[in-house]
């Protein structure tokens, strides 16, 4: 049985590896800093804040993988680069894997770029929180090399304004923003996390960044 730790477990991204984790009979330890509105049966919920060098430690005991779908918006703006940098060096210590949730901002519009956040059409409300999650993915490729680390971009257009519906298929990239035959770039939450769970399970992008889409 796979043992999971999901930070920031009761936001879009994070309730739903949760309660696809626990689905697959994973043994998840959900970590935020409120209880979630809804719980999932058989899911551990740590209320705590990630921040603290004793949660970090707890939500690390005995996990084989901690993602984290932390956004730096609101109270973390600023805080989720120094956090996770923080938490990648507890996870190398500890030999546990780290997948860490980024957004779609820092994927190449085209191979050799531009990023998507450096084109005129990214919304610059969008800007700050889409830049330190691209720090983020450059802090995680220079780390050491015995942090075993992820990191999953979802397309141009994903979150609880356009949930979607589950279709049980996505498709994968690499560092170029995927889209479809009609220019669409779109997951629903559900196959999102289904595509980082399989990552889980069966690794194939071992210090890498990838990303998903019909």
């Amino acid at each position: 049985m796979k043992t999971v730790t999901v930070i920031g477990g009761t936001g879009y991204v994070g309730s739903h590896l949760v309660a696809a984790a626990a689905d697959r009979g994973f043994k998840v330890t959900s970590l935020s800093r409120r209880a979630p509105e809804e719980s999932v049966e058989g899911v551990d919920y740590l209320i705590g804040d990630v921040t603290d060098a004793e949660v970090m430690q707890e939500a690390l005991a005995g996990a084989d993988a901690v993602i984290s779908a932390l956004s730096p918006r609101g109270n973390m703006a600023g805080e989720v680069l120094p956090t996770l940098h923080a938490l990648a060096d507890a996870a190398r210590e500890s030999g546990v894997r780290l997948g860490v949730i980024g957004g779609a901002g820092s994927l190449l519009i085209a191979p050799g770029g531009p990023a998507l956040y450096d084109t005129p059409e990214f919304h610059p409300d969008w800007l700050s929180e889409a830049k330190e999650m691209g720090a983020v993915l450059a802090d995680l490729r220079a780390a050491e090399e015995d942090l075993d680390w992820f990191f999953v971009s979802p397309p141009r257009t994903f979150g609880s304004y356009v949930p979607g519906e589950h279709l049980g298929r996505y498709r994968v990239g690499g560092d170029v923003v995927l889209t479809d035959d009609h220019g669409n770039s779109t997951i629903s939450g559900s196959d999102f996390a289904e595509a980082v769970l399989d990552e889980i399970e069966r690794p194939a992008h071992r210090r890498q960044r990838f990303t998903v889409a019909y």
